[in-house]
Order: structure tokens, then sequence, then C-alpha cells
């Protein structure tokens, strides 16, 4: 009879500390969603991006392709050029790099130059008093212009509708504004 007790508690023992031994920590296990190299015990887990990496776009699938491979060309050597730097401090490196974009190559070359500027008359803001200074002093699209002005000018309204929220609130916005009629 004791063999028998003993036994069931030795299988409700293994039972409850299965769960346990399943999670990451000192052990090296992998819980939900976890492959080899991951969770706390990875190393360099400290210097890993903190948000996910965007994939790159196809330039041949690009409007203008030409462009796209010049502004591909000129975010990689700001990046070669920053390495090593971090946070506000890589924010200005890789801005004074950028800036020095050729807007020859641009698909609109004018607008290109106009954003240029602003970027340089709000270089000492930062956050959404920089992106406010930035929207501000870039002019909207000339709508008569664009390939297709209907859309160039719904755009330009909901601009103008939404240029004093910022985060969560503005992108809320524009998605009321642009979100097709039910």
């Amino acid at each position: 009879m004791k063999p028998a007790i003993l036994a069931v508690a030795a299988l409700i023992a293994a039972f409850l500390a299965l769960p346990v031994a399943a999670q990451p920590g000192m052990g090296g296990g992998m819980g939900p969603g976890m492959g080899p190299g991951q969770g706390m015990n990875a190393p360099n887990a400290s210097t890993a991006p903190q948000r996910p990496m965007r994939r790159q776009m196809d330039c041949a699938r690009a409007a203008d392709p030409a462009a796209c491979a010049a502004h591909r060309e000129a975010r990689r050597q700001a990046a070669a050029a920053c390495r090593g730097m971090a946070g506000a401090e890589r924010r200005n490196c890789l801005g004074e790099r950028m800036s020095g974009f050729d807007c020859a190559k641009a698909r609109h070359p004018e607008h290109c130059r106009m954003r240029m500027q602003a970027y340089a008359d709000c270089k000492g803001q930062a956050g959404p008093a920089f992106r406010q200074c930035v929207r501000q002093r870039t002019p909207a699209a000339e709508c008569a212009q664009a390939a297709d002005p209907r859309t160039c000018e719904l755009h330009r309204q909901v601009r103008e509708a939404c240029q004093d929220k910022f985060g969560p609130e503005h992108r809320a916005c524009v998605q009321e504004r642009l979100a097709p009629p039910r």
C-alpha cells in the first residue's frame, strides 16, 4: 500500500515540476515563440534592437527606382558613419548625414528641397515639436500637377484637419478621414 502512495506522490511531483523546467532562465529552456539563441540567456541580448527591423523595399518595384537606390545608398552611408552611437546622438548624426541627400535624384526635386530647408530650420527641436515645425514649413503638394488630383486634394484636406494632433491621436484622425465610407 505504501509503495503505491509513494509512486502516485512521485508522479504528481513530476507533473507539477514539468512547467517549471520549461521556463527560460538558468536552465535555458524555451518559452512560447522562442527559438535557440533567444530569451534572457541569449548572447548580446542587451544590444538587440528594441523595434523589429523593417523589410527593405525592392527598388525595382518603386515608382522611381533610381531615386530609391540613391536614397538607400545615402542611408547606408549615414548608418555606417554613425555606427557606435545611440539615442539622440545617433539621431542627430543620421540627420546631419542625410541632410546631404541630392534632391536632384528625388521624384519631386522641388518638394525635396523645401523639405530639406524645413529640416534645417527646425534643427534645434525634437519629437512632436520638430514634426509640427516641419509640417508648418513644408507646403502641401500642388494637386493640379499630381497624377491623381482628387486623391491629392483629399490628402491635403486630411493634413489640414489633423495638423494639431500627434502620435496615436494623429494616426486615428487620418485613418478616420481616409477610411472608405460605409
